[in-house]
């Protein structure tokens, strides 16, 4: 059936026929996706909003809209509309790093956009291709898409490797923070005061660390409720560890237990667990290297083994069938 489709399109519009009729599909799609983010519907309750008179001198609500964020006009179109489905996203760019309310929107449009431009340039190197070569319907059809795909896929590959890279180096710090929050604590300072001592110090070595203990410290300040704070630091970091400390430090809290001897011991397992997984590290090394050197050893020993041997039999073959 897609055959028989190729070859009525190339027989009405000459060789080139596919090549137009997709990108003919794609300007459409293009034009109809512009069109449903200029003319979006309204909300029928903003309409009786609308209607409602406001005295001079008050606003219409708590919260205007600035005009900086140009994207905010297209937020219905890009953030997800299913609220579990946001949560997910807005929670992944925070383990990432990324805590600006409209995160959301820039990475939806960042794949949006990439995707837009690796169609375009998947179809001007399909012209190109095609004017020097003729081209079949499977590599026409996978140099157009595969840019497309790949730059669409391109914001989640970021997203994910600043994640894991964030979250590594909230692991490799997290032990060194006990300590110095533990000597802290012991000098005299507060759980509060400490932490924002440690984000500060850490600040040169571990900035994404840094960085969550300065919002816990902001935080508190403000009057949220410390183990809510705590638990929203556990969330952002998405590391266990930290996970298991904020547990450590609420039940501390509410059983009136020492902080700092807490601190002590949890200290001492983080240090403990971090000499474990750089002996885990170490003792998968040989492993990982037996194929490299097999790779690397073994060929160039076949050839000087081997390769004399070779070169005389085939010498003495040619000199005996002359």
């Amino acid at each position: 059936m897609f055959d028989a489709i190729s070859g009525f399109v190339t027989g009405l519009f000459g060789p080139y026929g596919l090549l137009f009729v997709t990108g003919f599909l794609g300007v459409t799609m293009i034009l109809i996706a512009l069109a449903a983010i200029l003319s979006p519907q309204r909300d029928p309750l903003d309409r009786i909003k609308a209607l409602q008179t406001v005295a001079p001198g008050r606003t219409d609500g708590l919260r205007k809209s600035t005009g900086k964020d140009k994207l905010e006009r297209f937020s219905h179109f890009l953030e997800p509309q299913n609220t579990e489905e946001l949560s997910a996203v807005r929670l992944k760019l925070l383990q990432a790093g990324y805590q600006s309310k409209n995160a959301v929107r820039l990475y939806h449009f960042a794949q949006f956009a990439l995707g837009m431009l690796g169609l375009l340039g998947g179809a001007i190197l399909v012209m190109t291709r095609s004017s020097d070569e003729p081209m079949t319907t499977n590599s026409m059809l996978m140099w157009s898409l595969g840019p497309g795909v790949i730059g669409y896929m391109l914001p989640k590959y970021w997203v994910n490797r600043r994640q894991q890279a964030r979250q590594q180096e909230i692991t490799n710090g997290f032990p060194d923070s006990l300590d110095m929050m533990l000597v802290c604590v012991e000098a005299g300072q507060s759980l509060d005061q400490s932490i924002l001592r440690v984000s500060k110090e850490l600040r040169a070595a571990y900035p994404d660390l840094a960085d969550e203990y300065e919002l816990v410290a902001y935080e508190t300040k403000a009057g949220k409720d410390k183990t809510q704070v705590l638990r929203d630091m556990a969330e952002r970091c998405g590391v266990s560890d930290v996970s298991s400390f904020v547990t450590v430090l609420i039940q501390s809290q509410q059983f009136g237990t020492s902080i700092a001897e807490a601190l002590r011991v949890y200290g001492s397992e983080m240090r403990d667990k971090r000499v474990m997984r750089a002996e885990e590290k170490a003792n998968t090394l040989p492993t990982k290297m037996t194929l490299a050197t097999m790779m690397l050893t073994v060929p160039p020993l076949l050839i000087i083994l081997i390769g004399p041997s070779v070169y005389d039999i085939y010498v003495s073959f040619n000199g005996g069938g002359q």
